[in-house]
């Protein structure tokens, strides 16, 4: 179901009548006052909606009032979703157009569509009634949030990531933030096809993933990292035991043999917290061909690096950095984060020899998401810094009138570094091809991107 927003909504969110904003709270009041509640939960979604639906047509007959029968629908619907569902959440939730909504307080709710922020026309009806929505994902997820535990992360069924905020710590009243995940997984070519990259990129990740390159996925909020890491990992060779680790289970991995692992925060005593580099660390008892962690955020970091530097080739994580060069610094801080008190050069010695290949994101000012840089990691240098060449980097060139970003994806080099490893597996005169066309298409000035 898509829902409309700005000027063209739908009559279920526009803006209502005092006599239908009446009816609605009377409605409401009355049902919990006649309703048997605990029989009510016992009947399925389909059920208890028509129970409502019957509710709301009679009360209307009872009331006499002069709302339509679409109305009546629309007013049924979020009683439904009131007593078993999310409340006004739930035709957002809905709407696979959306990919974030951010609650600030119980009449702003924000979504993103297109890259693009804007405000959505439904809203919940009081302070009240959003924390008690907030409260319901919560407890779903066997997890509480009040103001003696006012920070909760949660994961919604179909898989989305929510992390609620309540007051005191959130001053202006609770906040809501949900990032939405596509029910489907977008693979390489449907992400060239939107412009994310170009065919030639898709075919080096290809071959970089059957060569087993440990790769990097980086970039910032909202940049599509999990989206990319997604479709890489549709790569990995069925045959391969692969072991996940996330914070929230955000991967979608198709292969058959794969164990996923989630970390869990301490309850309310402060005991049972499981964290990401406790199930790093397990993961390399349980005999895995790749491991793939969600988001290195700290001091799983030099675990990650151990486990890349010790045979398992193959693995992929992502990082927050705004350029692929920032993500080796990062990698190098939270190394340090780790508590190993080791020299600067010992820990880019080892992130070089764990790290092949960078691959860095990005949301444009205009909404859309590309793949800004692969980084392909040659080495050390003299002065101990590590070195790199661009395998590919998106050029921007400039606004079209409809202020989409439009450029060009020039390739570094037609000769990477991981060419001797192409060869034992066959590959190396297919790469060698791929690079060689498109640094020709770097001369002829080919290839705009929007």
């Amino acid at each position: 179901m898509a829902l409309n927003v700005g000027n063209d909504v739908t009559p279920e969110v526009a803006e209502e009548s005092p006599v239908l904003a009446l009816f609605r709270k009377e409605a409401h009041d009355t049902m919990l006052n006649r309703i048997n509640l605990s029989s009510a939960f016992k009947l399925s979604s389909q059920e208890l909606r028509t129970e409502i639906e019957n509710f709301v047509f009679d009360y209307a007959q009872e009331r006499r009032a002069q709302i339509t029968k679409r109305e009546q629908i629309s007013i049924a619907r979020e009683l439904v979703d009131d007593m078993i569902g999310l409340g006004p959440l739930e035709i957002l939730l809905e709407d696979d157009s959306i990919s974030d909504i951010v609650v600030n307080g119980p009449l702003q709710i924000y979504i993103e569509r297109g890259g693009l922020m804007q405000l959505a026309p439904v809203k919940f009806r009081d302070d009240s009634h959003l924390l008690q929505i907030a409260q319901r994902i919560a407890h779903r997820v066997g997890r509480r949030v009040d103001t003696s535990s006012p920070l909760c992360d949660a994961r919604l069924p179909d898989g989305s990531r929510v992390n609620i905020v309540v007051p005191p710590i959130a001053i202006d009243g609770t906040s809501i933030s949900i990032r939405k995940f596509s029910k489907k997984a977008l693979d390489l070519y449907s992400l060239a096809k939107f412009g994310a990259l170009t065919d030639e990129m898709v075919s080096v990740l290809q071959i970089a993933s059957t060569c087993g390159l440990n790769i990097i996925v980086s970039g910032g909020t909202g940049s599509g990292k999990t989206t990319l890491l997604n479709a890489l990992s549709q790569l990995i060779d069925p045959r391969e035991r692969i072991v996940t680790c996330e914070d929230a289970a955000e991967l979608k991995l198709q292969q058959p043999h794969v164990v996923r692992l989630e970390s869990r925060p301490p309850n309310i005593e402060g005991k049972g917290e499981v964290t990401i580099r406790d199930l790093v660390k397990n993961a390399l008892r349980m005999r895995p061909d790749r491991i793939v962690i969600g988001e290195v955020r700290g001091s799983e970091c030099i675990d990650m690096l151990q486990a890349m530097n010790t045979g398992h080739d193959g693995s992929m994580s992502t990082i927050h950095a705004n350029r692929a060069k920032e993500a080796f610094i990062r990698l190098e801080n939270m190394v340090a984060m780790s508590g190993f008190d080791l020299p600067s050069e010992i820990v880019r010695a080892q992130i070089a020899g764990a790290v092949n290949l960078v691959v860095q994101t990005e949301r444009l000012h205009d909404g859309s998401r590309k793949i800004t840089e692969i980084v392909e990691v040659t080495g050390i240098n003299e002065r101990g810094d590590i070195e790199y060449q661009h395998l590919f980097k998106f050029i921007p060139m400039g606004e079209s009138e409809d202020h989409k970003v439009f450029g060009r994806f020039e390739t570094g080099t037609d000769h990477p570094m991981f060419l001797e490893k192409a060869i034992t597996y066959g590959l190396d005169k297919e790469l060698l091809s791929i690079m060689s066309k498109a640094m020709e298409s770097n001369t002829e000035g080919e290839g705009i991107y929007e």
